[in-house]
């Protein structure tokens, strides 16, 4: 977070550490966006600011905080009396041509010496509050922000990883949005193509030479929101069926499979307990998971699985409702759909 980078600084005589990044100069300038356009007005094409409503030729426009991230205080005005509201509720707050295009996020990277060693951009897909959680390389532009990039960079000091953002006006122009002189939100892109921004950072800031990497392939990254959980019980083994459930559709569960060798990291007993009506080794050693488990146990069809599991503090998993049923009610222990896997693993 910008503000945090800004506090780190203004505290910086009291911290036993290197704060890693840009100086706190350009960190200042990039917080705040009018400074920022001041600044830059001139020498790359910023948004038109207007300070009275009679500067206004056009609606809508766009007004937000001079010093704010994540869209929050983001406001689109279609009219005279909306921006006078807006004014009115906050004086400080910024009102500027309004931006209809697309929008990009460049990421780039500094070293130590001021050279600029990355600098490519991406689409900004699928935005939520202000954070894209969709996003691709937009190569297509890749000439035109290579230009901006070097005026900013030549323009103030900057280290390690940073980025701005651009968005086109109504004549598809590329207009800059703001700059920050942290990790892009979404620059995990890049990490995935082999661009480390963060490992990069930490050996410019200590004055090791880097260089920059990059796969040459296209990629799309998306960001959902995600699930941890934390469980209260304890076990020591773990019983685990076979058909529809380690293998599905005659494919092995990679799910399934890492909590097994999570299971080994940790010592627990791993039971596969099947009534698979083929040859069991053999199936086994197709998928190659013979060598998993300390032990077999294959029971026929009419056969209760709650019988053969005698390990008291064990947990079970099967995509049988019955067979799940039935050993929770009979031996009392936790048991577990497929499905439910998400659960016991450990982030």
């Amino acid at each position: 977070m910008d503000g945090v980078i800004t506090k780190l600084h203004e505290i910086s005589a009291h911290l036993n550490c290197k704060i890693i990044g840009s100086p706190n100069e350009t960190n200042l300038l990039a917080l705040s966006k009018s400074k920022t356009y001041s600044f830059f007005e001139g020498k790359i094409r910023v948004p038109k600011l207007f300070s009275s409503v009679s500067e206004i030729e056009a609606f809508p426009v766009f007004s937000k905080p001079d010093i704010g991230y994540g869209s929050r205080g983001t406001k689109l005005l279609v009219n005279q009396e909306e921006v006078i509201k807006r004014w009115e509720k906050n004086p400080e707050t910024l009102v500027l041509e309004y931006l209809p295009g697309e929008e990009f996020t460049v990421d780039c990277f500094t070293d130590r010496e001021g050279n600029l060693l990355f600098c490519s951009p991406r689409k900004r897909g699928r935005i939520q509050k202000g954070i894209s959680v969709n996003t691709t390389p937009a190569t297509e532009i890749a000439s035109s922000v290579k230009e901006m990039a070097e005026v900013i960079n030549k323009e103030v000091k900057l280290r390690g990883a940073w980025f701005f953002q651009v968005k086109e006006n109504s004549n598809k122009d590329l207009t800059l949005l703001e700059i920050a002189t942290r990790l892009g939100g979404s620059s995990a892109l890049y990490r995935a193509k082999g661009v480390n921004f963060a490992l990069m950072s930490v050996f410019d800031a200590f004055d090791f030479s880097v260089s920059v990497l990059e796969n040459d392939h296209f990629l799309e990254m998306d960001r959902a929101l995600d699930q941890r959980f934390q469980l209260d019980i304890t076990y020591d083994a773990v019983y685990v069926d076979l058909d529809d459930c380690l293998i599905i559709n005659q494919e092995v569960n990679p799910v399934l499979v890492g909590f097994l060798y999570q299971c080994l990291n940790q010592n627990k007993r791993i039971v596969l307990l099947t009534k698979h009506e083929k040859n069991l080794e053999e199936t086994l050693n197709r998928f190659r998971l013979s060598r998993i488990f300390d032990e077999h146990i294959h029971i026929k069809k009419e056969e209760s699985k709650a019988d053969f599991i005698t390990d008291r503090s064990a947990i079970f998993i099967d995509d049988s409702f019955a067979e799940r049923k039935n050993v929770a009610e009979k031996l009392g222990i936790p048991v577990f759909a497929p499905d439910a896997l998400p659960a016991l693993i450990n982030d």
